[in-house]
């Protein structure tokens, strides 16, 4: 079949709004527990609800019941929020943030943490069995006037009140008992550090159910340590920073050894808990995740050697690695494949796909598949990023167009993007318009120094390298100067609202609940993240004066092009007020801009409703500024001011 020639944008594609959520889950956290295997599943047709599933036999079923909704709310970003031991499925429920109790033939769940005084006021993650009697968690309790993190113990059975256990420093995560119940491991870190600037490994003996003889053993100011995890022998592993890579590391005694130093990647940022990268497999031997860039290996040690396990999916869920006997369940993507969870032999390589993300097939002839690419950028340094080209074989554009670039810029700003196939990309692509995903300096995947280049630097080197980005593609002839977007959302949004007022190369920005003002973001944002901005700006109030020179709502008459801005209005991250900062100085200064909130929505949408509006909102917005007509039935959108 002749393809058709149409500009760019204006190519019909199967990948539709409706096609992003339709049969699509989200999947994460896997576990299991004897031969069986659990996972949680995101449903968007179900407004967001996260649902543990069990595979037992060979056959899926849920295990949450409708009316429960498996997600917790500690740190605001959660993750770790079920835990499985002997066919009992413990969970925090999104709702009220109780812990439940879930046997092991189903039924009802049961609460084992009291109601607290103001609902959702208690919250619990991470969790592990302690004793026969107890398990032991990571606990959030928000006061009127402060917010407190420590280590708790709460009976399996919810007969006794829970505990405290360690407390005293402002953030917890991973507690861990050792196989013989007589040691805890865990972390800690105190504000205004981050988990990926310093974190401190601490273990302690535990005796008739107290802790005794804390000692540090690993981590500090400058040292990020990550899962900590017994061996079956009792001996203790980490990942640590400390060689400038997040490398495998156990104590050996008092000293502690590197088990295979490598410039790669063996975790990534904690911005949720429940990060899994290895496990034990029998004979000592090790079961690991590592890699550069967002592309992954599966490796085995033993004995000092390493073995890798050829896949073909090779970008892997950072918080999903499962042990189950001698093979291995996680969940990967490709960028040609969408996660699925498998089921891995290490030794043959045999692979299983249990569940895939998805229930329809893509047809490939739809797929762009991502060119890694380097590029230079400010102070004579190279940054990274994934180009995607359009690709719609039934269409071919004239010789004489280049496509216009969606830039995207991916949240935390500690964070990074993976050229996993993604349907929220490939719904433009498959249009005719190109994506740049840029991996900015302060991304992680590329070890320590590059995720420090942020430091002090945000708002500065973000944006020179997704502007950079841009400029290399126009220059290479791969995309059309005059029509260049940008997006990104929470700290992507922030990273788009610089571009566009510090920079004039951008036709277009699109902001999903980003950052417009530093200084009062100082002060409406959640714990976690109260002191994050210590290390991207400066101390505050200080340095407040940066604070300000760096906040895109002081300079609004400086945007030369319209914006879209998409909010949820529950967002405890980026609150609301946020977005309204930048309406009300749009309004005041004549800015063309469109805003659309969404009620129900946190920080990231979740809702199906939500996501299908979004993705067409944002293309009929490129479509009206770039000046293409959208095919498929996408609605044009109304863009204030622009004349």
């Amino acid at each position: 079949m002749t393809p058709t020639s149409a500009p760019y944008g204006s190519w019909l594609s199967p990948i539709t709004a409706r096609a992003l959520t339709t049969g699509e889950v989200g999947l994460g956290e896997t576990r299991t527990d004897g031969r069986d295997i659990y996972w949680i599943e995101a449903r968007p047709q179900e407004q967001g609800r996260q649902v543990v599933v069990r595979m037992r036999d060979g056959h899926i079923a849920d295990v949450t019941p409708e009316g429960f909704y498996a997600r917790t709310k500690v740190h605001e970003y959660g993750g770790a929020s079920y835990l499985v031991d002997g066919g009992i499925v413990f969970f925090s429920n999104f709702t009220d943030q109780r812990l439940y109790r879930q046997g092991p033939e189903g039924g009802a769940p049961s609460p084992i943490t009291p109601a607290p005084e103001k609902p959702a006021s208690v919250r619990w993650a991470d969790g592990a069995r302690l004793s026969a009697e107890d398990l032991i968690y990571v606990r959030e309790t928000h006061h009127a006037d402060r917010v407190v993190n420590d280590i708790a113990v709460v009976s399996i059975d919810g007969s006794r009140e829970p505990r405290s256990l360690v407390s005293g420093n402002d953030f917890y995560s991973s507690p861990r008992p050792s196989p013989d119940g007589r040691r805890l491991a865990w972390l800690t870190w105190n504000d205004p550090l981050m988990p990926w600037d310093g974190t401190e490994l601490r273990i302690a003996d535990l005796v008739a159910g107290s802790v005794t003889n804390e000692r540090l053993v690993a981590g500090g100011a400058e040292e990020s340590v990550l899962e900590p995890r017994w061996s079956p022998d009792g001996s203790l592993h980490f990942v640590s920073d400390r060689s400038g890579w997040w490398n495998l590391y156990r104590l050996d005694g008092d000293s502690v050894e590197a088990l295979w130093p490598l410039e790669e990647e063996f975790s990534g940022p904690h911005w949720q808990f429940g990060l899994s990268n290895y496990g034990f497999l029998s004979g000592g031997r090790i079961v690991c995740c590592h890699g550069i860039g967002g592309e992954d290996t599966l490796s085995v040690l033993a004995n000092g050697k390493h073995t890798d396990v050829a896949l073909e999916r090779n970008v892997f869920d950072p918080r999903s690695l499962a042990v189950l006997d001698d093979e291995v369940v996680f969940i990967a993507a490709s960028p040609r494949e969408r996660p699925a969870v498998i089921q891995v032999d290490p030794g043959s390589g045999a692979t299983t796909e249990l569940r895939l993300a998805g229930s329809d097939t893509i047809d490939p002839r739809y797929i762009s598949i991502p060119e890694s690419i380097e590029f230079p950028t400010e102070g004579g340094l190279e940054a990274h990023a994934f180009f995607y080209p359009p690709r719609n074989d039934d269409f071919t554009a004239p010789d004489d167009e280049r496509p216009p670039l969606a830039v995207f810029s991916h949240g935390g700003p500690t964070g990074a993007t993976a050229p996993d196939l993604s349907l929220a990309i490939q719904f433009f692509t498959s249009r005719g318009v190109a994506v740049v995903d840029v991996d900015y300096g302060g991304s992680t995947g590329y070890g320590r120094a590059y995720r420090e280049r942020l430091k002090g630097q945000w708002g500065i080197v973000d944006v020179a390298d997704c502007v950079n980005a841009a400029r290399y593609l126009v220059k290479e002839g791969r995309v059309d100067g005059a029509r260049l977007g940008i997006r990104g959302g929470s700290a992507g949004g922030y990273t788009t609202f610089c571009a566009v007022v510090y920079y004039d190369d951008f036709n277009a920005g699109v902001s999903y609940f980003g950052v417009a003002d530093l200084e009062t973001f100082v002060h409406v944002t959640h714990k976690f993240e109260a002191r994050y901005l210590d290390s991207l700006v400066g101390p505050y109030p200080e340095t407040i004066e940066v604070y300000k020179a760096r906040s895109p709502v002081n300079f609004i008459d400086r945007i030369s092009c319209p914006m879209l801005l998409l909010q949820g209005l529950e967002d405890e991250v980026v609150p609301p007020s946020q977005a309204d900062q930048m309406i009300e100085a749009f309004e005041e200064r004549g800015v063309p801009y469109a805003y659309i909130p969404f009620e129900g929505e946190q920080h990231g949408f979740r809702r199906a409703s939500s996501i299908e509006r979004a993705a067409e909102a944002e293309f009929a917005f490129y479509a009206r500024v770039f000046g293409f007509k959208p095919a498929g039935g996408i609605e044009p959108l109304e863009i204030k001011n622009l004349q």
